[in-house]
C-alpha cells in the first residue's frame, strides 16, 4: 500500500482506501475515485497528477493525491 503520490508515470493502479474528510471522498467518488477502481498515472507536474480513470483522464492536486491508498497491479 502507498500514497498515489509516490507511484511513478505509467504505473497500473488499484485504489485501496481513500482518506480525507466526508466532503474530499463524496467529491473523489463522483469522479470515479472509489475502493476498487483500476487507474493509471498518465502525467506527473509539480507534484500534481493526471490519471486514467474509467476512460476519463482527471487531474488532482498533490493534497487530494496524497489522501488516495494504492496498489500497483502486476
Amino acid at each position: 500500500m502507498m500514497l498515489l503520490t509516490l507511484m511513478n508515470e505509467g504505473s497500473l493502479l488499484k485504489i485501496l482506501k481513500i482518506n480525507g474528510k466526508k466532503e474530499t471522498k463524496t467529491f473523489l467518488e463522483s469522479l470515479g475515485f472509489v475502493n476498487g477502481a483500476d487507474i493509471s498515472i498518465v502525467q506527473k507536474m509539480d507534484g500534481n497528477i493526471i490519471v486514467n480513470i474509467k476512460d476519463s483522464r482527471v487531474a488532482i492536486n498533490k493534497d487530494i493525491a496524497n489522501k488516495i491508498i494504492v496498489q500497483e497491479v502486476l
